[in-house]
């Protein structure tokens, strides 16, 4: 059996290298990301993960994984930090509160069947100045992510608590996908 990874993040595949898991192929899905109105985050998220794992052309000896992160405060579902204003409104918005973080997994076996899982991750950060905003924007780790930060790298300083999976926040919940490789079939060591 061969896994092919329909993602386009190079953190999903570093995240399942953890595991034991190599992809024999890394697809980018394409697919319409825009949430539906009244969509909640929760659904939002296991929705895009399975459209992304349905997206993605599998031959019968294939198994294909794809995920999504969804940032969340509240019932709002964030949009991805596109540009500088969007990350230095995403932050103003998480700083000094709590967020979830719903990282979506789909798993597609040779049996067709699709198998899921969302880890929800809380992530609260401290409170933070417009100096550290502007300092965080200027490093340009978080541009284009949800929630307009990078919890591997300079922003994990900004976490005062994370309940949940920290793997799920950076892109890919590995206890959750080793378990549904497994429940498909793959063997992990």
């Amino acid at each position: 059996m061969n896994l092919v990874l329909a993602s386009s993040s190079p953190r999903r595949r570093d995240l399942l290298a953890r595991i034991g898991a190599v992809p024999a192929r890394v697809v980018p899905p394409d697919i319409d990301e825009s949430p539906r109105r009244d969509e909640a985050p929760r659904a939002y998220a296991l929705r895009l993960a399975i459209a992304k794992a349905q997206a993605v052309p599998r031959a019968g000896d294939e198994i294909v994984l794809a995920g999504d992160t969804t940032i969340a405060l509240g019932r709002r579902i964030l949009p991805p930090a596109d540009t500088l204003d969007i990350q230095r409104d995403l932050l103003g918005r998480l700083s000094g509160r709590r967020h979830h973080c719903l990282s979506a997994i789909c798993v597609i076996g040779t049996d067709g069947k699709a198998r899921t899982r969302v880890a929800d991750t809380v992530v609260a950060f401290k409170r933070l100045t417009p100096q550290e905003i502007e300092r965080y924007l200027d490093c340009g780790e978080g541009l284009g992510k949800a929630g307009g930060y990078a919890i591997q790298g300079r922003a994990e300083a900004f976490v005062r608590f994370l309940s949940g999976s920290h793997s799920g926040v950076v892109g890919l919940p590995l206890f959750e996908t080793r378990a549904l490789l497994e429940s498909a079939g793959i063997v992990l060591g």
